[in-house]
């Protein structure tokens, strides 16, 4: 099973502490994390700041590292509008804990892995 991660999802090891591989490995058994080129130029973008945002966002790199970095055939505006259509022409999952995003792609029909109680990762479909 393929993982396409956001940006969001990528952080959240250092956000919330979550073990973000660990967490998937224990929801799905095996499973393959993708990454986006779009979303590992987010994070290098916020990496550049300071504060929080920014530490997430290198730890969200070091995350990315450990995934299969795709590019995305969508000339889409945004990048989480990338990531669904991306999504829908692979037919994977996204894990994101962005709830913009998961409200678009469940509309979309596209299951979404997200963060429960700051804890648990879980599956949501439509």
């Amino acid at each position: 099973m393929r993982i396409l991660l956001d940006t969001n999802a990528l952080m959240m090891p250092a956000q919330f502490r979550v073990d973000l591989f660990g967490e998937l490995r224990a929801l799905l058994g095996g499973y393959e994390p993708l990454v986006l080129e779009d979303v590992v130029h987010e994070l290098e973008g916020l990496a550049r700041g300071s504060g929080n945002d920014a530490a997430a966002a290198r730890t969200g790199l070091l995350m990315a590292d450990r995934c299969l970095t795709v590019r995305g055939r969508s000339s889409a505006p945004t990048v989480d509008e990338r990531i669904r259509a991306y999504a829908m022409d692979e037919g994977c999952m996204v894990a994101t804990n962005d709830r913009r995003l998961r409200e678009h792609l469940l509309a979309a029909g596209v299951p979404v892995i997200t963060l429960r109680n700051r804890k648990k990762l879980e599956i949501i479909r439509r």
